[in-house]
């Protein structure tokens, strides 16, 4: 097989274009109707492999109400007992669940388990695989680590760093969405990394889902401005930051409207800072989509992210974009072309060309406009070939490690 090794000699970069068909073992602790980033990431690869002929066994925590109206039969899901999350009561998460794994992979062994987040159904999964021998590889989607400076916890972030350390060096490889965060991670000790990027739903995210009517609901005509902002309600988001770009910005443009999609444990606290700001909830498809196409400026202050949904949702909407220089938002966003970026932290510079672009419509469109384009070239296609390549290098691997092992096993003695 043509093939290419990494700088760690293990993952093969390059395959030819027929594979045999795989059993992928898919693990993870969030799926939809969940609404989060890597809920909607995980699913379109679940969906994807099944699409491109391989065996798909999704093994997830039971969400008990949401299950019956998620459900369809195009793979095979295996739902584990499960917890309510603290502040989240619509989200709940996995619990050690290694006796049933290996039960279960020990009746039907899958080519490969790849697990897409570490929490302890993640957990479980390594070491049932490790038990049973089983190539396994992991996805690191979430910066748990720095998220515990958001909650007062900063002291936390060495040991969930080395768990986290700990649990992707286990296995055969990592896939990372940017090579920024490659590069950050192998300075910690990570090993093994390899880069996946994400797509984009061009076909549901577009500026053709722009709403007159909703915006008028809002109370906006087309000269108005509306500022938006979608994700999570949570400290970790840095909305502080949002909402002092939108306050000086107001001050400018006194009849700008704020719009936040999602919800989470701040939006009291956000309500009661901007009382008139529209809260729309959660939302999800071509609502989801039609929100962000009515939308004339897309603010995400976050720098938790390891990749950020949100940024490529926005530009395939055509919306111009102001963003930390972290993350998709680094990887894409070339400043000045396609959205406007401010240095990771620089919060008087984020809120300047907050202003900027509030201030100034052609920019805004012109901005747009590229953003567009950008987006037109990431699409899913793409990101489930690497994916689905990067399993198979993980198998071969696997594979000649284990006849290495047996011909030195089976060689007779001298």
């Amino acid at each position: 097989m043509p093939h290419a090794l990494a700088s760690d000699g293990l993952l093969i970069d390059h395959f030819p274009a027929a594979q045999r068909s795989l059993r992928i073992a898919f693990v993870s602790e969030t799926y939809p109707p969940e609404v989060n980033g890597v809920a909607t990431t995980v699913a379109r690869i679940v969906q994807g492999m099944h699409a491109r002929h391989h065996e798909v066994q999704l093994i997830r925590p039971r969400q008990d109400r949401l299950d019956a109206a998620a459900r369809q039969a195009r793979y095979d899901e295996v739902l584990l007992r499960s917890l309510p999350i603290p502040r989240y009561p619509d989200l709940r998460m996995g619990v050690p669940s290694k006796r049933a794994l290996v039960q279960l992979w020990s009746r039907r062994r899958p080519d490969v388990v790849h697990i897409a987040t570490e929490g302890a159904l993640g957990w479980s999964a390594l070491q049932a695989a490790l038990h049973l021998k089983l190539p396994v590889c992991s996805d690191f989607r979430t910066n748990f680590h720095a998220y515990s400076t958001h909650y007062g916890l900063g002291w936390l972030r060495k040991p969930i760093m080395g768990y986290l350390r700990k649990f992707h060096n286990r296995c055969a490889c990592t896939m990372v969405p940017t090579d920024a965060l490659r590069r950050e991670l192998q300075a910690d000790g990570f090993q093994k990394l390899t880069v996946v990027s994400r797509g984009v739903d061009t076909e549901l995210f577009h500026p053709s889902r722009r709403s007159a009517a909703l915006r008028e609901s809002w109370g906006l005509n087309e000269q108005d401005l509306l500022v938006g902002y979608v994700g999570r309600l949570a400290q970790e988001k840095n909305l502080g930051t949002l909402l002092t770009a939108f306050e000086a910005l107001r001050r400018d443009m006194p009849r700008a409207l704020l719009l936040l999609v999602g919800d989470g444990p701040m939006r009291a606290e956000l309500q009661a800072r901007c009382p008139d700001a529209l809260f729309a909830g959660q939302r999800r498809g071509e609502d989801l989509a039609a929100h962000y196409a009515s939308v004339d400026l897309f603010l995400f202050p976050s720098l938790t992210e390891t990749f950020g949904n949100v940024t490529t949702e926005a530009m395939a909407s055509g919306l111009p974009l102001v963003a930390f220089d972290h993350a998709a938002a680094a990887q894409l966003v070339h400043s000045g072309h396609n959205g406007l970026l401010a240095a990771a932290g620089d919060v008087d510079a984020f809120v300047a060309a907050s202003r900027l672009l509030a201030g100034d419509a052609e920019q805004r469109q012109r901005l747009g406009r590229a953003a567009f384009a950008t987006a037109q070239a990431l699409g899913w296609d793409g990101v489930l070939a690497r994916f689905e390549g990067v399993l198979h290098g993980v198998i071969t691997a696997a594979e000649r490690s284990a006849e290495a092992e047996f011909g030195g096993l089976a060689r007779p003695a001298a």
